[in-house]
């Protein structure tokens, strides 16, 4: 055998092969490639678009949580000022009850004291009369006595 033949036939069947190659295997193996290169290419743009929406929801979630603080903040202030008001109502009342209670007391007061100056009315006239039988030491008689008695109780 020729060493130059056999090159040649190596060469050839080299040459077969990169043709059989080219032509059946390598197309699917390509294909493949491209198909997973594509995937790689899908998932990070998915990731890309799953860490922008993400970026937007927490600037949502920020916004929402920045709305209900402030929402909170105003119903702390509304509720302070109602409670401020309820303590203001009870305070006037408590001070309208407490005039009632202070002139009601006025006027039992002042009835005491008209009671009071008619009880001594009536004792300052039994004394005079007591005063007067004693000094006149005579009979009295009963309609007149009723009657300075009656005049006596007017005067005082």
């Amino acid at each position: 055998m020729n060493i130059n033949g056999t090159l040649v036939a190596q060469a050839i069947v080299f040459a077969l092969l990169v043709l059989f190659t080219m032509k059946f295997v390598w197309p699917p193996i390509a294909a493949a490639l491209d198909e997973r290169a594509s995937k790689i290419a899908d998932g990070l743009s998915a990731a890309d678009k799953a860490k922008a929406e993400l970026s937007t929801a927490n600037k949502r979630v920020e916004a929402e949580l920045a709305k209900s603080r402030a929402e909170t903040t105003a119903r702390l202030a509304d509720a302070e000022r109602r409670g401020q008001a309820i303590v203001e109502e009870a305070k006037a009342k408590a001070t309208e009850e407490g005039n009632k209670i202070v002139a009601a007391a006025k006027v039992e007061a002042q009835q005491q004291a008209l009671r009071a100056r008619e009880s001594l009315r009536e004792q300052v006239a039994v004394l005079a009369v007591k005063g007067a039988e004693q000094i006149l030491r005579k009979e009295v008689n009963a309609g007149v006595h009723a009657d300075l008695l009656g005049r006596l109780k007017a005067e005082l």
